[in-house]
């Protein structure tokens, strides 16, 4: 596959050298680099009781820049965040045995797993809501969040719709999608505004349902599904005016059955041009959907085994060998050829039989016909044109090397960067019991939410750039507005939703987002959120802390709407910035001194490494 991109070492894109802030430190920190030194960072510098709060801020870059363990540091390095002559207390981040599941840190609560990795961080009322659950144990809570958010269609989301009602595609049919966004144009003159306009909504419209609906485990398996089944919109020009409706079908899809996704994905036409299959002929075959299929979508390189012939993959005698080889993806090839779009604007003669309307058509004059074998099943002559594709993607999703491959991607997204084998191994063994099951996604992800390893297990993962966005906008009640600007924004942070140019879709381990551009931009953006001046988006920490003014009452409040729990090492370093060295039970009584200092305490919460985990 010529056009396809390697992975990169990190996702960022190149800092653009004649923006004078592209690579600016959020204001608290720009000294760090420049003042923190052994001299001045000794332990007896760090407590509370002797630091200015110039020095706060210093500290707190120095525990940015050393205690990022998931972020910059390897997380399994020695025990301790320290840099020569600096150790910070209570901020330990010991690496796991070689070979375990990553267990860096004790989670502080079942509450806070549950609601930064299977939403996308709490929000102000998230905490009550999660005491409000029926059950007593953290379990019984747990049970009873996930079985409401495993039932999405029953929850009211009323006001996330508002906040996207003005995005006016989101909402059209296929045909008056294809329609209005391209076919209705003339094609010597297209206008391009037009025809994205429906993949710059759909874009938008991820960041504000990640941050405003009540369906949260819905956006977090969308966005699993969108990574899976990766497509780029800039790939062909007839993709971006589609394109809200291929999310729309991986959004209906999302908990429910894997091989209709999968056919539901195959025969979309964003998909048959994205991987060239809707110019793959009998003449001129084309293997890149076929290849991807087979590596990306259902049984995954890991059951790739080469050059090998098929008759000698142990298993096929059986009918079931144990993974595919080239053979397998050749003969897949044949079997998806003809299955294109009706895309004949122009009334080309060769194109005989091919309509207008943009939809999938199964084009016979096209198709391969003859004998087919893939993965030990034979695909006799002249089927029905469509059956032999159908087949293909049958015998895939029945594999279980995919039940293997699908549950360790799915572990590896709501647990940890490093898939515990025993939780992959129950949830395939889900995954593949289910897989006539209407429900079979929900299935597994219920049992990978229940076992031991999900709420045992804190700090294996890190937040990628859209998420930290999101969960910052949640945590301070943001007000975003509908805005292209908010696309462009997380963009500049390294993750634009539905931007990724390879079928791979945006890393999903840590270490692809550990780079000195990503962690400055990610702490500007942080250092922003918090600042009431900001013309993006608009966030009150003042109004947020409920009238409180004592610095001790304020970063106790803070933390515990952060984190629900209430960090020694960041307790003393907020306490200390919001006293400014004074009584830090004493209240704050000037209005914009409580303003600037409480908009500095907190900028340093959602920049410190906790804020970072799940």
């Amino acid at each position: 596959m010529p056009w396809r991109c390697a992975v990169p070492e990190s996702p960022e894109s190149k800092p653009d050298s004649s923006s004078s802030d592209s690579l600016a430190l959020p204001s608290p920190l720009r000294t760090v680099a420049a003042h923190i030194s052994p001299a001045r960072t000794s332990p007896a510098h760090i407590s509370p009781a002797h630091i200015t709060r110039r020095t706060a801020f210093k500290l707190g870059g120095a525990a940015l820049l050393t205690a990022s363990a998931p972020l910059i540091l390897a997380q399994r390095g020695p025990p301790g965040l320290t840099l020569p002559g600096l150790t910070l207390p209570g901020l330990k981040v010991p690496g796991p045995a070689s070979g375990a599941p990553d267990r860096l840190l004790a989670p502080p609560s079942l509450a806070l797993v549950t609601l930064t990795r299977l939403a996308y961080g709490p929000r102000g009322g998230d905490w009550s809501a999660w005491a409000a659950l029926s059950g007593k144990s953290p379990g019984d809570k747990l049970r009873s969040w996930l079985e409401r958010q495993l039932g999405p269609a029953a929850i009211d989301d009323s006001a996330c719709d508002e906040k996207l009602s003005g995005l006016s595609t989101l909402n059209k049919p296929y045909g008056q999608l294809w329609q209005e966004h391209y076919a209705g144009m003339p094609q010597d003159k297209k206008d391009y505004e037009v025809i994205y306009q429906p993949t710059n909504e759909t874009r938008l419209a991820s960041i504000l349902r990640k941050t405003y609906s009540e369906r949260q485990l819905l956006e977090r398996l969308t966005e699993f599904w969108h990574d899976h089944f990766n497509v780029d919109p800039g790939r062909d020009e007839q993709i971006p005016p589609l394109f809200g409706d291929y999310d729309r079908i991986l959004r209906a899809g999302a908990l429910g059955n894997f091989h209709a996704l999968l056919v539901k994905v195959a025969s979309h036409p964003v998909m048959l041009k994205y991987l060239d299959n809707a110019s793959s002929s009998r003449g001129g075959p084309n293997e890149n959907y076929a290849r991807e299929l087979f590596e990306l979508h259902t049984l995954g390189a890991e059951n790739y085994l080469g050059v090998t012939r098929q008759k000698d993959v142990p298993g096929f005698g059986q009918g079931q060998p144990v993974g595919y080889v080239d053979e397998d993806v050749y003969e897949a090839t044949r079997a998806f050829t003809g299955w294109r779009m009706n895309d004949n604007l122009n009334n080309e003669q060769w194109q005989q039989g091919v309509g207008k309307d943009g939809t999938f058509l199964m084009y016979t004059p096209w198709h391969d016909r003859f004998r087919k074998l893939v993965l030990g099943r034979d695909l006799p002559p002249d089927q029905a044109p469509r059956q032999d594709g159908l087949d293909v993607l049958r015998a895939l999703a029945d594999h279980p090397g995919t039940a293997r491959y699908m549950a360790r991607k799915l572990v590896r997204r709501l647990v940890g960067d490093n898939p515990p084998q025993a939780l992959v191994d129950a949830a395939a063994s889900t995954f593949h019991g289910a897989r006539q099951a209407p429900d079979q996604i929900a299935q597994t992800v219920r049992v990978i939410v229940l076992s031991g390893e999900f709420a045992s297990t804190w700090g294996g993962k890190q937040k990628r750039p859209l998420e930290l966005f999101v969960s910052a906008a949640r945590a301070l009640n943001t007000d975003l507005k509908p805005s292209f600007d908010t696309t462009g924004h997380v963009a500049w942070m390294g993750q634009e939703p539905h931007g990724w140019p390879a079928p791979n879709g945006y890393p999903d381990v840590g270490a692809a987002w550990r780079s000195s551009t990503t962690m400055l931009r990610a702490w500007q953006t942080m250092n922003s959120f918090a600042r009431s001046d900001n013309e993006r988006w608009r966030s009150s920490v003042v109004k947020e802390s409920g009238g409180r003014k004592r610095p001790t009452d304020l970063a106790d409040f803070w933390l515990m709407r952060l984190y629900g729990y209430k960090p020694a090492a960041l307790r003393g370093v907020m306490i200390e910035v919001l006293s400014e060295g004074g009584d830090p039970d004493a209240e704050i009584s000037d209005a914009g001194q409580l303003e600037g200092r409480l908009q500095g305490a907190v900028s340093f919460a959602l920049m410190a490494p906790e804020f970072f985990r799940k």
